[in-house]
């Protein structure tokens, strides 16, 4: 019979002391940590380095601006901002803010409604036709948009809407998106309908039930489609260019792109300060919403 003494035992601490392989295994963890977080750290910088040039471009001269690399300014001026936000309209810059508010707003706002009840209808309701219209919903996802500018125009046209902003937000609002329509279909399939059926028994009608017990539980995705309606059309250049011809009514792509083409000679450091500040409202709204982004995000696309 093996003595108890004859049992290898492991090291152990002794009165609280941590013993030496404790200790070398808390400096090995320590240091891959810190080579982990140091390479995390490179790696991100070099990432957010173009923007952190752009902001810092912003604030030099033009003669700064391709004279050094380093995104930090030697002698920062705002004269960048003054000049940029004057432009070489007759309008400032607010102006061209103003109209993309009235671009982004209504589609925003459109997309969320219109995408909301139809990806509620087909999560929810068996009606004649279903798969084949599910079917033509996902193939428009493969349609390029380059195939649809056209006849959208051609449309457009004959509806007098040329030169307004109609053709920009109204189809958002006929859930014009298949993609955002798709994405809450996803989540509403992780959804379960015991809720639904208890509020109906209840007495809530189909709109009450919507309205009252699944809009708060599909709040993250709908934060998730505002959040990529809103950059996307604020980064929007192609369709305001085919369909605004007045100046007064440009938003602010296409002003930046005026401003580029006003004169020969490019004054850099305005147009990269407007970028800036074009930059700014998309910056804002995603990070005030990047909880319910990434949960409407991780939660539609695992659990669906």
């Amino acid at each position: 019979m093996t003595a108890f003494s004859d049992i290898p035992q492991t090291p152990s601490s002794h009165d609280g002391v941590p013993t030496a392989l404790q200790l070398k295994l808390r400096r090995r963890a320590r240091t891959s940590a810190a080579i982990r977080y140091t390479l995390l750290i490179v790696v991100g910088f070099i990432m957010i380095y173009p923007l952190l040039w752009l902001v810092g471009a912003s604030f030099k001269t033009n003669q700064e601006i391709f004279a050094s690399p380093w995104f930090w300014p030697e002698e920062p001026t705002f004269q960048g901002y003054v000049d940029g936000w004057k432009t070489s309209t007759p309008y400032t810059f607010a102006t061209f803010f103003i109209n993309s508010m009235q671009i982004v707003i209504p589609k925003v706002i459109g997309t969320a409604i219109s995408c909301t009840l139809v990806a509620y209808g087909f999560a929810r309701f068996d009606f004649p036709g279903k798969k084949v219209l599910f079917a033509i919903l996902i193939a428009t996802l493969l349609l390029p948009d380059v195939v649809t500018r056209i006849p959208q125009y051609l449309l457009f046209r004959e509806l007098g809407w040329l030169d307004t902003y109609l053709p920009l937000f109204a189809p958002a609002w006929l859930a014009g998106d298949a993609f955002f329509v798709f994405m809450i279909i996803q989540f509403l399939r992780a959804i379960p309908r015991e809720m639904e059926e208890a509020a109906r028994v209840d007495g809530a009608n189909t709109f009450q039930t919507l309205i009252y017990i699944v809009v708060p539980i599909l709040t993250p995705a709908i934060v998730s489609v505002c959040l990529f309606q809103f950059m996307w059309t604020m980064n929007d250049f192609l369709g305001p260019l085919i369909y605004i011809s007045t100046v007064e009514k440009y938003p602010v792509s296409l002003a930046l792109k005026l401003s580029i083409d006003a004169t020969e000679a490019f004054n850099w450091n305005s147009i990269l300060a407007m970028t800036v500040l074009a930059l700014t409202p998309s910056l804002v709204v995603f990070f005030m919403a990047q909880k319910s982004f990434i949960e409407g995000i991780s939660t539609g696309g695992v659990k669906g």
